[in-house]
């Protein structure tokens, strides 16, 4: 690609980047039923790449079934239920794919894609659901995701040196992963110093450290998965950063983590009660 056509298309990634950026900080502002039905369509979406991607090992009968078992939880998520409801039906609808797809032969990929879009999905949702804290759970998120992402690529770039997994993805490298690691807990930190009463700073950076490192796993998989199916990008939906999975990807697995976090320490529906209260 040429210098122009470089900067051309950083320029692209940015500006789409912040659309988004502006429009997900807006709805997580607003929180209730609007985040929700935000968490909702992201699982929708995601499927929906997962499944396109996967649309070569998979007859459409098998991808019109499990739509309608994605439809379960995700419309149970949409309607308010509670956190255990909601989980039990993402575990009930996983496991009919994977008889769907033993009985198909046609293997378990889409039962792991239901998983895959409609747990984290779930998480989000319940994060965000109790008020204050829930509105700092997910800035201590977006603080710590969104900084691993932009460091990691800037840091990645001026360092270069060793390759973090050639194998799955050619342009990370070690000095890109560091370099987000640290960006992440200087921003978690950051979020916690002007949050509510919460977390002890220590707490708040060891947090944000791990999950800097599963935003990047999250990566990597859903990276292995493109490569697995020969796609570059999981969609063409944002201008610039490819489909929605390859915006979201560590995002979605750093979400899981923090809920399961704040879920082990206030429970299944107030996870942020764990994390931030006041």
């Amino acid at each position: 690609m040429s210098e122009a056509g470089g900067r051309s298309n950083l320029q692209l990634r940015v500006m789409s980047a912040v659309v988004l950026a502006v429009g997900v900080l807006a709805l997580t502002w607003w929180g209730g039923t609007a985040f929700r039905l935000f968490a909702v369509a992201l699982g929708g979406v995601i499927f929906y790449e997962w499944s396109t991607l996967a649309g070569d090992r998979h007859s459409l009968t098998h991808r019109i079934c499990v739509w309608l078992l994605v439809a379960l939880p995700l419309g149970t998520l949409a309607l308010g239920f509670d956190a255990a409801t909601v989980f039990l039906r993402i575990a009930a609808a996983a496991a009919a794919a994977a008889l769907l797809g033993a009985v198909l032969r046609e293997g378990y990929g889409l039962a792991v894609g239901l998983a895959y879009a409609a747990v984290p999905a779930a998480a989000l949702a319940f994060l965000r659901d109790v008020g204050a804290p829930g509105l700092w759970a997910l800035l201590f998120l977006f603080a710590a995701v969104w900084a691993t992402d932009i460091a990691a690529y800037f840091a990645g770039r001026f360092f270069g040196g060793p390759k973090l997994a050639p194998a799955i993805s050619p342009s990370k490298t070690w000095s890109g992963a560091i370099g987000g690691a640290v960006a992440a807990v200087a921003a978690g930190t950051i979020v916690a110093l002007l949050g509510p009463a919460s977390m002890a700073l220590l707490v708040a950076a060891s947090t944000a450290l791990a999950l800097s490192v599963v935003s990047q796993a999250g990566d990597l998989f859903e990276s292995a998965y493109k490569r697995r199916h020969g796609a570059k990008d999981s969609s063409r939906l944002i201008p610039g950063h490819g489909g929605v999975m390859d915006r979201v990807d560590g995002l979605i697995a750093a979400a899981v983590a923090l809920y399961v976090t704040g879920a082990m320490l206030a429970g299944l529906d107030n996870p942020s009660n764990g994390l931030f209260s006041g």
